[in-house]
Parts: C-alpha cells; sequence; structure tokens
C-alpha cells in the first residue's frame, strides 16, 4: 500500500485528540463529555458539525447531493474498566511507543484515524463523492441511541468503512446475532410415583437439536450459522417434576441467512416456545464482485470473516470493518494501541479513499 506524505504534527494532533477522549470516562451511553469534546475538535478544525444525543457527525464542506456518499462511522463509548488494571485506564501514559488507556484500541485509534482522513479531504471540492463521519454512541451495548438513532438524519449511504481494530486489514463479512430464550413446557407430578410430563426431559430433545443441526449454507468466511446453549433453569424442589424448562441459546448468524430466516428454520424444528429477544443485530457480508474486494486485491489489503459484532449490524448498506489496532487488545486490562499503528491507520484509510475516488463509478 503507498503511503500519502503527511506533516507529522497531523499525526500528532490524532494522538492528542486519543489522549483527551481517554481522559474522560464514556460508558456506554454516558459519553455527553465526549461527545463535547469531539464537537469542541470540529469547531478547532472549522468544520461544520452535527449532533443528536451523544453522536456527533460532520460532512465534507462541498457536498453535492446529486453524489453518492461514504460513511466513515466508529465509536466512543467504552467498556467499564476491566478489574485486572494496573495503570489508571484514564491516564493515556505513552510507553515505549504505546498510548495507553481504556478505549485506545477499541475503538479511539479507529475514530480519530478516521476523523482525520476526513479532515484529509474535507476542503477538497473535486471529491467524487461525499463524505460523512460520524462517531457514535453506544456500540458495545448496541444500543438504541447509537449509530442506529442518526442513519435517517444522514441521508442515503451507499458504502461505509466501519473503524475497529482489524490491523487494518479488511472484514468484508460479520456475525450477527440473535439471543433465544426458550421454553419447554410438560406436566407436574410426584417424583416418587409415574405422573406428570418432565418438561426438562422436553427440553433435552429440542437442546439436542440445537446442537447438532447443520444448517444448508455455510459463508465463504464466516463458516456455518453457530448454535450455543448457554443457560438452562428449571424445577422447584427435588420430588416434583417440574412443568417448564427454560432455556438460553446464543445464535451467531451469517451472512448467507438474515436473523428471520435462520428463526423460522427453528421454529420449524423445535417443540419449545422461542422467542426472540431482538432480531436487529444482523449478519452483514459483501457481493463476491463488489468494488471492496478489487481495491483490496491492488493495495494487498487481507480480507477475512470477523466473528465480533461492531454498528454494521445496524447498517443496512453495503460496508467493511478495517481499522489500526488489534481485536485481542480490546476490553483488556492496560489497553494499548501503537502510536505507529495509528499513523497507518490514517494513512490506510486515506490510501483506500484516494483509490477508490480515482474509480469514481466504482459504487
Amino acid at each position: 500500500m503507498s503511503t500519502p506524505v503527511l506533516n507529522e504534527s497531523f499525526y500528532e494532533q490524532a494522538t492528542g485528540l486519543l489522549s483527551g477522549l481517554i481522559r474522560i470516562p464514556s460508558l456506554s451511553s454516558q459519553e455527553d463529555k465526549t461527545a463535547t469534546l469531539i464537537e469542541d475538535f470540529f469547531d478547532s478544525q472549522n468544520i461544520k458539525k452535527n449532533r443528536k444525543g451523544n453522536n456527533v457527525w460532520a460532512v465534507n464542506k462541498f457536498l453535492d447531493p446529486t453524489k453518492k456518499t461514504i460513511l466513515l462511522n466508529s465509536h466512543h463509548d467504552t467498556v467499564k474498566a476491566n478489574s485486572d488494571y494496573t495503570k489508571n485506564p484514564h491516564d493515556p501514559i505513552i510507553e515505549e511507543g504505546k498510548l495507553y488507556g481504556l478505549g485506545s484500541n477499541d475503538a479511539g485509534g479507529c475514530l480519530v484515524s478516521l476523523m482525520h482522513a476526513f479532515i484529509h479531504f474535507y476542503e477538497r471540492r473535486d471529491l467524487p463523492f461525499n463524505l460523512i463521519v460520524s462517531a457514535t454512541a453506544e456500540e458495545e451495548i448496541s444500543g438504541q441511541g447509537g449509530v442506529a438513532s442518526i442513519l435517517s438524519e444522514l441521508g442515503p449511504v451507499d458504502f461505509a468503512i466501519v473503524g475497529e481494530p482489524t490491523e487494518m486489514k479488511m472484514a468484508v463479512a460479520e456475525k450477527g446475532l440473535m439471543v433465544l430464550d426458550c421454553k419447554a413446557l410438560g406436566k407436574s407430578g410426584h417424583a416418587a410415583r409415574d405422573q406428570g410430563v418432565n418438561a426438562i426431559y422436553e427440553a433435552l430433545t429440542d437442546i439436542e437439536w440445537f446442537k447438532n443441526y447443520q444448517f444448508d449454507k455455510a459463508s465463504a468466511f464466516l463458516g456455518p450459522v453457530k448454535m450455543s446453549v448457554t443457560m438452562i433453569n428449571s424445577g422447584s424442589q427435588h420430588n416434583v417434576v417440574p412443568d417448564t424448562c427454560e432455556f438460553v441459546v446464543d445464535v451467531r448468524t451469517t451472512d448467507v441467512y438474515s436473523n428471520e430466516e435462520v428463526l423460522d428454520i427453528i421454529l420449524k424444528h423445535v417443540k419449545s416456545e422461542v422467542h426472540a429477544r431482538s432480531l436487529r443485530l444482523n449478519p452483514s457480508g459483501l457481493p463476491s464482485d463488489h468494488f471492496a474486494f478489487k481495491i483490496s486485491d491492488r493495495l494487498g489489503i487481507e480480507t477475512f470473516g470477523s466473528p465480533t459484532m461492531s454498528d454494521q449490524t445496524l447498517m443496512n448498506f453495503p460496508s467493511i470493518k478495517m481499522g489500526p489496532g488489534k481485536s485481542e487488545r480490546s476490553h483488556t486490562a492496560d489497553e494499548f494501541i501503537y502510536l505507529k499503528e495509528i499513523e497507518e491507520g490514517i494513512t490506510g484509510y486515506i490510501t483506500f479513499l484516494e483509490k477508490l475516488f480515482n474509480e469514481n463509478n466504482a459504487i
């Protein structure tokens, strides 16, 4: 991948913004202060910004409604600090080329890199596409007040880059999620007599099905749909045959089925009552002829399917997931990102967008 030449102060500015974000606690749904910091940063760059709730976004200076739109999105909320932290999670310490702090890797490095790629293009009059950058809330809980709450405000989006730590590899497919609350029904009776219908035994038949069922189609990047029974509860005392058995199933869907299609298949095979807590966390995947594959080939970017979820699950338009940092560092004690990774993130995003702009009929 060729590297654009940028002023060193540009990278330092990105690191400074990330340090400021680290200093401010921003648990999901409590990101108001980091949202204000991001607003203030846009003001300092003379960039007009918008805010709804704790979501902040900006559009390139010379917006043209006749052009297609690319969204650059990442989140500024974090999980709670891991109990094994040895450093202050809100003290952005730099040691041996690493910037430590809660949210540095997931996904602050991605966010500031996308924002600076946006700044790089902000005043260009000749952009063949519109660019929107959004810093969104509640990603860690897939909340209603996150990116889903502003999509209608953004207008039509034709393609998105979602910033998550992938070592700048390109996730072209991502698993979705359904959580199922299931209830097997029986009939109570005395355990000492041949009475009743044991709901646990009824549940076991369905649990066995969840364990062994193989869906007809598998994803090229994500493999098969995965179903795991993760919780079970039944019975009130040792000598009573239980009349209900409740269990929970974690279902990781792939891009070859919608959540609705997977649920329909499940309902046709099990006797238990099944209730999906939500169908909104959908899998995503690009068609094999999508232009992003061509650009990744030309730039030597590795493609893969991601088992972890992001804001992609809430987007109904084509998207990829790509960003600096490493997924395995997310949610760990003494989280960090290398300063070099932030530089690589900014230049990598700019290079990808430049290649896309040069092929303005791609989308």
